[in-house]
């Protein structure tokens, strides 16, 4: 088959780039001709890069650009065979449903956000492209597939898309690269370099857009522990400014490392005790996954969809409240507990979602829709 496949741009950081890399040397080496369409890309072996541009400007403008340049670059490539779109975009076969649904994150902000943010939502340009955007790709996209249950039922409930042309496809992790096995090469030498004991119980943040993915929140609930030594260490990309005021003002300022991104993030698992992430909205955070593969336990909030993944009390915790600083303070310090049997049952749970696996399952979905 002639593959088609859609992602603006890649990110040697990303999660979703990650998954549809192997995804496509996967289709490759069963002998599919794989082209990208995309603003930036990587060089692949074996992949055709198709430029698409988008304006830069602002969001608004490249969401709307990037979208329709990118059906008009692949209807003159013609005879494409199935096209599968990472993006919002309104000329796929299929499509990857992995920023979950912005009408449900729009909602989540309105419940939350001041009087002023809750009516920029109804006039603001980049919020009325991407919900038109979605109201059309989720009416006439021949199958859309959900990297969760919560995301599928999202989709159900703001578009009334019909069941049959919608499926869940959990993300899958790279067991060998995320392992239990690095804690006994990283463990020491990234927590020497950090200056941290071995004593210290060590919580792991990672994620990028600090305020969404909760960071405030779990700041407050260290400062609930008490005079336990716990360091929090923070990796992604955001302004660390704000947070590092509040850890200040929370007297845990010592206690938190921020980070900024970094490449080789299984180190900081082998390093850590316990991933925490109380995030307001994550359709599936890979990022959590990889923590259970590394053999940690996780906690994190039930609007992150890998909470479907987690037992409370076995792999981790699922918090209900996402601003309840103290019952996600409980969660870290019962994780912190015995973190090494709650992290052996989160291994295991992760060997079922292994890359691979989701990988198999995607291919599978692809040729349903051709009729293979």
């Amino acid at each position: 088959m002639k593959l088609a496949f859609i992602k603006k741009k890649f990110s040697i950081h990303g999660g979703a780039e990650r998954y549809l890399q192997t995804l496509m040397e996967h289709l490759r080496k069963e002998g599919h001709e794989i082209h990208i369409f995309a603003n930036q890309w990587s060089d692949g072996e074996g992949v055709v890069f198709h430029k698409v541009e988008a304006a830069a400007f602002n969001s608004f403008l490249s969401t709307i650009t990037f979208s329709r340049n990118a059906a008009r670059a692949i209807e003159e490539e013609q005879q494409m065979d199935c096209i599968i779109s990472f993006e919002r975009t309104n000329c796929q076969d299929i499509y990857r449903a992995g920023e979950g649904c912005h009408a449900e994150w729009l909602k989540i902000r309105s419940a939350v956000e001041p009087f002023h943010k809750r009516v920029s939502f109804r006039l603001n340009p980049l919020h009325l492209s991407l919900l038109d955007i979605e109201r059309k790709l989720f009416s006439d996209t021949r199958l859309i597939i959900a990297n969760s249950r919560m995301v599928k039922e999202q989709i159900v409930s703001h578009y009334a898309v019909p069941e049959e042309r919608l499926m869940t496809i959990y993300n899958g992790v790279d067991l060998d690269r995320f392992s239990q096995d690095n804690r006994g090469k990283w463990r020491r030498r990234v927590r020497g370099d950090l200056g941290i004991s071995e004593g210290s119980k060590v919580v792991l943040f990672v994620g990028t857009g600090f305020k969404r993915k909760g960071l405030g929140t779990l700041i407050d609930a260290i400062s609930f522990l008490g005079d336990e030594d716990v360091k929090v260490l923070v990796i992604g990309r955001d302004n660390p400014g704000r947070f590092r005021s509040l850890a200040k003002g929370k007297g845990v300022g010592g206690g938190v490392i921020f980070l900024g991104p970094r490449s080789e993030i299984e180190r900081y698992y082998a390093a850590a005790d316990l991933f925490v992430l109380p995030t307001l909205y994550d359709p599936f955070s890979n990022a959590t996954l990889e923590a259970m593969a590394s053999g940690l336990p996780v906690v994190t909030t039930k609007n992150n969809g890998v909470n479907e993944l987690v037992e409370n009390g076995h792999e981790g915790f699922v918090v209900e409240d996402l601003f309840d600083a103290r019952e996600l303070g409980e969660a870290v310090r019962r994780s912190l507990r015995d973190p090494g049997e709650m992290g052996g049952k989160a291994r295991k749970k992760a060997e079922l979602f292994s890359i691979q696996r989701a990988v198999c399952e995607f291919t599978e979905a692809i040729k349903k829709v051709n009729n293979i």
